[in-house]
């Protein structure tokens, strides 16, 4: 059985640089904790913002290190230093539109300045890239969705997709706490794990 490998991407000059301390992959890696039930281990990187040391990263994490999903955090926005997005562009086989749509969607919930953001998703090989916001509090918001007070799914975070779209790239099985997020798969692509 392969393990659920997942690579972490934090994209900041002034964090990378010890300016202050990095909240990305802090914040991914909690909420990574708390949303899977599949066990997995995690890749991570601090790096400035530089688009051949991305697309490096990006390769290493997918390449070498055999990552079936890619989390990236900054470096998203319209500002000149901001190319993590074409360094993800740069090193994709294919681009997966619907994630960067969907990010949108559940910011501009938020801020009208969600429109700025250039938010992608590709895969690369077996791998799943996907590029979130800088702040833990988006980060959460994005992968999750936006629930009512209730607790019901209003906006479907991204990561309800996730799991199907590892599983189409015939990578592990994933599953997560439906307290969390729910995966959604068809039914003929349910496993019963439990057995």
């Amino acid at each position: 059985m392969n393990e659920l490998r997942i690579g972490l991407l934090s994209i900041s000059d002034r964090a990378s640089s010890g300016i202050y301390q990095d909240k990305g992959i802090p914040a991914l890696e909690a909420w990574l904790a708390a949303a899977l039930t599949t066990p997995f281990d995690v890749e991570s990187r601090l790096i400035p913002d530089e688009q051949p040391l991305i697309e490096q990263a990006l390769c290493e994490l997918v390449d070498e290190r055999q990552c079936h999903l890619v989390l990236t955090t900054g470096g998203t926005g319209p500002a000149r230093r901001d190319v993590t997005p074409d360094a993800t562009l740069a090193v994709a086989d294919r681009e997966m539109p619907g994630f960067g749509e969907q990010m949108r969607q559940i910011s501009l919930r938020f801020v009208p300045t969600a429109i700025l953001s250039r938010q992608v998703g590709v895969i690369r090989k077996q791998a799943l890239i996907l590029n979130l916001p800088g702040q833990p509090k988006s980060i959460k918001e994005t992968l999750e969705g936006l629930k009512d007070d209730a607790g019901n799914v209003v906006v479907p975070g991204i990561f309800a997709s996730v799991p199907y779209c590892i599983q189409l790239l015939e990578g592990p099985y994933i599953e997560t706490d439906p307290q969390v997020v729910a995966a959604f798969r068809p039914k003929s692509a349910i496993r019963d794990t439990k057995s």
